[in-house]
C-alpha cells in the first residue's frame, strides 16, 4: 500500500471528522474501527503508518489490544486515549508500547501535535554496529555507525548512559539526534520504562506547560479533564526535550525548578508531584551563544548539560554515507514493494563527494526518490538529484569576499523565503531552523529597517 494511512479505533464520529481534516489533506487514509478484534484483524492484513485506539473498546481489553500490537508488529506506533485514564493507567499503556497516551476530550492542536510527534519519531530505524553481524532491537529504531567517529561516540554513550546525569546532545539539523537519545534510554537502567518526547518548537507558549507537567480539570478554558503530562508518564523513565533552544524564557524557569526539586505542579494543581525522570535535551544551535545573547538561562544551561554529546554533520563522518545509503534503500525498496536494488559506484562516489547540507535526513530523502524513479534494480547517477551539488564551487564562493557573516545569513534567509514564495515553514526547513527563530530574525531585520 502506497498511500500513508492511520487506523482509528474509537466509536466517537467527531475524531475521526478530526483526524480525516487535519491529516487526509496531507495523503492519509484514515481508516476506522469500532472494537479491538476487528482492528487486529486490519492490521495484519494492512501496512498502516499509526493506530489511535480508544482503551475503553468493545471485544477486548485496551492495554491486551496494546499487547497484541506489539507481538504482533512492534514497529507500529499507537496512540492511546481515553475519556477514563490515571496516572497508573498512563504509565501501563507507554510500557506495554503505546507512544502517547491523551485523555478526552482533547482538541484538534493536541491530537495533531501528538501524531506529528510520533510520527517524527518512527521515521527512523534501528541500530547497527560495525562490530555486530547482527542488528540490535533498540526500541525499533536502526543507528548505522561505520565511521570511526560514529564509532567512538557510540562506545562513550553507552559508558555515560547508565548514569543518571542529564544530557544535552548537540549537532546540526537532520543528524539523529533523537536517535542518540533513544540509545542513551535503551542503555540505561531506565530502560524497562517510558520514553517520553516533546519538540519544544511545536507548541505555544501556552500549550507547552500543560504538555510538560499536566493539568486539573478546570485550569482554563477547554481543561475538561484531567491531563497527565510528560514529565508523569516519563516517571522513572526518560525525557527527551527536543529544540530546547526554542523554548521560552518563562518554560525555563519552570523548567529548572523541577530539575532543581525533582518535582512538579500540574496546571490549576494544589498539591506537588514527585519524579523520577532523566532530562536528556537535544538542540541545533549553540546555546553558550543563546545564553549570551540572553536567550537561554545559564543556570539551566549547567543543569543540562552535565553531559554533552555532540554529533558531527554527515560530510565529516563520510564511512557512514554508503551504509546508510544502504539501509534507506533496503528499507525503501520494502515500502514501495521493489525487489532490493545496488548503489552502482559511479552513484556511490557521487554520494560521498557530496556536502550533504541536510545531512542524513537530506541523504535518506535522495534514496527514497531514487528507489522510487528507478527503472531498474541498480541506482545510478542520473537517479541521484543533489540539488546544492555546485554550492560550493570556486565561482560560486568568490563574489561573498567582503561580506559579513550577518549579512550573509540576512541575504540567504531573505533569499529562501524568495524562492518559496514567502512560506516560512518551507524556508524554516531548507533553512535546517526552526520558524520560531525565522521569525525572530525577520523581527530584527524589521526592527533595523534592514528589509
Amino acid at each position: 500500500m502506497s498511500e500513508r494511512a492511520i487506523l482509528l479505533v474509537d466509536n466517537d464520529p467527531n475524531i475521526e471528522k478530526m483526524l480525516k481534516k487535519k491529516f487526509g489533506s496531507a495523503g492519509y487514509l484514515i481508516d476506522r474501527e469500532f472494537d479491538g478484534k476487528t482492528a487486529l484483524k486490519k492490521i495484519e492484513d494492512r501496512i498502516y503508518d499509526l493506530v489511535v485506539a480508544d482503551l475503553q473498546m468493545a471485544k477486548i481489553c485496551g492495554l491486551e489490544f496494546l499487547k497484541t500490537i506489539t507481538e504482533l508488529k512492534a514497529d507500529l506506533p499507537v496512540i492511546a486515549i481515553t475519556a477514563i485514564g490515571s496516572v497508573n493507567d498512563a504509565v501501563k499503556a507507554m510500557q506495554l508500547g503505546a507512544s502517547d497516551y491523551l485523555l478526552k476530550p482533547f482538541s484538534i492542536d493536541i491530537i495533531s501535535y501528538s501524531i506529528k510527534n510520533v510520527l517524527k519519531f518512527n521515521n527512523k530505524e534501528l541500530i547497527n554496529n560495525k562490530n555486530s553481524n547482527r542488528t540490535r532491537n533498540i526500541k525499533k529504531k536502526l543507528i548505522i555507525a561505520q565511521d570511526p567517529i560514529s564509532l567512538k561516540l557510540l562506545e562513550f554513550t553507552r559508558k555515560i548512559a547508565p548514569s543518571t546525569a542529564n544530557i544535552l546532545i548537540s549537532g546540526p539539523t537532520g543528524t539523529g539526534k533523537e536517535l542518540l537519545a533513544i540509545y542513551v534510554h535503551e542503555h540505561s537502567g531506565r530502560s524497562r520504562h517510558a520514553f517520553v518526547g516533546m519538540n519544544c518548537a511545536a507548541l505555544p507558549e501556552h500549550l507547552a506547560e500543560s504538555e510538560l507537567y499536566g493539568h486539573e480539570k478546570g485550569a482554563f478554558t477547554g481543561a475538561f479533564q484531567r491531563k497527565i503530562g510528560k514529565f508523569e508518564l516519563a516517571d522513572n523513565g526518560t525525557i527527551l526535550l527536543d529544540e530546547i533552544s526554542e523554548m521560552s524564557l518563562s518554560l525555563q524557569a519552570k523548567l529548572l525548578r523541577v530539575i532543581q526539586e525533582k518535582e512538579i505542579d500540574r496546571v490549576g494543581g494544589t498539591n506537588v508531584i514527585p519524579i523520577n525522570t532523566r532530562i536528556i535535551a537535544t538542540t541545533n544551535l549553540d546555546l553558550n551563544q543563546a545564553v549570551k545573547a540572553g536567550r537561554f538561562r545559564e543556570d539551566l544551561f549547567y543543569r543540562l548539560n552535565v553531559i554533552n554529546l555532540k554529533i558531527l554533520p554527515l560530510k565529516k563522518r563520510k564511512a557512514d554515507i554508503i551504509p546508510l545509503a544502504t539501509c534507506f534503500l533496503e528499507q525503501y525498496c520494502r515500502k514501495n514493494n521493489k525487489q532490493f536494488m545496488q548503489i552502482t559506484d559511479d552513484a556511490a562516489k557521487l554520494l560521498l563527494n557530496y556536502n550533504w547540507p541536510g545531512n542524513v535526513r537530506e541523504l535518506e530523502n535522495i534514496i527514497e526518490r531514487a528507489v522510487i524513479i528507478s527503472e531498474s534494480n541498480m541506482i545510478r547517477p542520473e537517479y541521484i538529484n543533489l540539488e546544492n551539488q555546485k554550492a560550493d564551487s570556486p565561482k560560486k564562493r568568490s563574489h561573498l569576499t567582503g561580506i559579513t557573516i550577518k549579512n550573509m545569513e540576512k541575504n540567504l534567509i531573505l533569499d529562501t523565503l524568495h524562492e518559496v514564495n514567502e512560506n516560512r515553514t518551507h524556508a524554516a526547513k531548507r533553512l535546517g531552523i526552526s520558524i520560531r527563530t525565522l521569525r525572530n530574525k525577520l523581527s530584527e531585520y524589521k526592527e533595523k529597517n534592514d528589509l
